[in-house]
């Protein structure tokens, strides 16, 4: 069944259906970052014990994904959703209740393992059930629930912990997920093609070792440093297996991940392209609040609310961006959006201890406006590209990419903020005490890091110039 086949109303009922499941498992990814501290004294652990629950997640999460491809060739998409969503609500109930560590990371794995096929199971389905000449609008859809999860996620998890205790938003998550997975059973209807494939079992153990190795060097490095012999080697050995694991992708006929979607260039300049922004984003959505509470001085729960506004105008600007894309194409977009995001960027290069609070909450939101005139446009040209039994395997290959972005973004700019940091305070900086040093070091090192994403920026607007949106208008016609 396609989306050709299924009536307006139906089809918007399963797309309603899989954009609340996939903002239920996105809201859970951001809960830890503010609900670590009070896990860590509820459960009496250590901070380096606590950070594997949002580590192993990553971890599995990361290692799911590039398996969704084959899942969604071999298996219709509602056994997939009940699967995926059944596992998740599990591992919430599970998570809620644990009454120690080795349970709640227990729970957080069978979350990862829910979360990991639910969230390109979604963007797969949506992208399907509409025509290519409405799919900027589609993935504007799914830009809606990538941006509001974040946006509210933190803040409520910080109102509901100061309330109650930490289990409560695992309670709010477990119940948002029983409503969405009981009517999800009742209305979710199959819309893909399966394939007679079958499973190459050294393509999973590569994936998942060559994957898992490099997701764990980058996650780690921002607490050890890139110079750690523990990163070094799990990098370079990730990185091997990896190269390992995509020559045996091109040589077989039922490739785990078919990286010959590499061949069509329109694809992989856009898939790379959407990394780099994406490590343009999550870096800054950790430097803001760490600037904001050791740089500003100010409370964590204004270093939170720094990002709210521009999180909410990127999530309000993604349909509307999708609308445009669908009518006038990516240049129209792209162009003027990443130009705003470079002046953006550069401007957070100069923030000081003095910077107004107001200043720095408008110059990030009118960076995420820029965001959104972006990244689901890029993405949807990237995916619009490929033929119609590639797309499980391009919108798998661009959330593995994503997701390898979101660890190396993050690793990246601790990791500047931790050398910038080292350099000022191994320095003698008269009339300042300590807590002046360390505030004035935080700066420096944030404004160092805002430098290297523009750099990073730069490239992914020029991997953007070079695509050819009038080989894509026609690919498009003819689909």
């Amino acid at each position: 069944m396609t989306g050709h086949t299924l009536s307006t109303k139906k089809r918007n009922t399963i797309i309603l259906v899989m954009l609340s499941s996939a903002f239920v498992a996105m809201l859970n990814q951001t809960l830890l970052n503010t609900a670590l501290p009070a896990i860590i004294s509820g459960l009496k652990i250590s901070e380096t014990t606590a950070q594997w629950l949002i580590t192993g997640f990553m971890l599995v999460n990361g290692i799911m994904v590039p398996l969704t491809a084959y899942l969604m060739d071999k298996y219709h998409t509602k056994p997939l959703y009940i699967f995926s969503m059944s596992m998740f609500l599990l591992g919430s109930i599970i998570a809620a209740l644990a009454p120690s560590f080795g349970l709640l990371m227990f729970a957080r794995v069978i979350q990862a393992i829910g979360a990991g096929v639910l969230l390109p199971l979604m963007q797969f389905t949506v992208f399907t059930l509409f025509p290519a000449e409405k799919r900027g609008f589609a993935m504007g859809l799914t830009g809606i629930v990538a941006q509001s999860a974040p946006a509210i996620g933190p803040t409520l998890t910080g109102l509901l912990i100061d309330a109650f205790s930490w289990r409560v938003p695992f309670i709010v998550v477990a119940v948002i997920a029983l409503i969405a997975f009981i009517i999800g059973s009742i209305f979710v209807e199959s819309n893909n093609e399966t394939k007679d494939t079958t499973l190459d079992k050294p393509s999973v153990i590569f994936s998942t070792l060559g994957f898992g190795l490099m997701l764990y060097a980058f996650s780690s490095a921002g607490n050890l440093g890139f110079s750690s012999p523990i990163v070094i080697i799990a990098l370079v050995l990730g990185l091997i297996i990896v190269a390992v694991f995509v020559t045996r992708q091109i040589k077989l006929d039922n490739p785990l991940l078919n990286m010959r979607v590499f061949s069509n260039k329109t694809f992989t300049l856009a898939a790379f392209g959407s990394m780099i922004l994406f490590i343009g984003i999550v870096g800054p959505a950790l430097l803001i609040p760490m600037y904001v509470q050791t740089g500003l001085g100010l409370t964590a729960i204004l270093s939170g609310l720094v990002i709210l506004p521009g999180a909410v105008v990127n999530a309000f600007m993604s349909v509307y961006t999708g609308k445009i894309y669908d009518k006038f194409g990516l240049k129209v977009l792209a162009v003027p959006g990443f130009i705003l995001l470079i002046i953006m960027t550069i401007l957070h290069c100069f923030l000081t201890v003095d910077t107004p609070y107001w200043y720095v909450v408008v110059i990030y939101a009118i960076r995420m406006f820029a965001v959104a005139l972006i990244i689901m446009p890029l993405n949807t040209i990237g995916v619009n590209a490929l033929e119609p039994q590639n797309i499980s395997h391009g919108t798998a290959i661009i959330n593995s990419l994503r997701i390898i972005a979101g660890a190396i973004g993050t690793a990246i700019m601790i990791t500047i903020m931790a050398i910038v940091r080292k350099n000022y305070t191994a320095q003698t900086h008269s009339g300042e005490t300590k807590h002046q040093m360390i505030q004035h070091a935080t700066v420096i090192g944030v404004d160092t890091a805002f430098f290297f994403t523009t750099i990073l920026l730069v490239v992914g607007f020029i991997l953007t110039l070079m695509i050819n949106t009038k080989q894509q208008k026609t690919a498009s016609n003819t689909k």
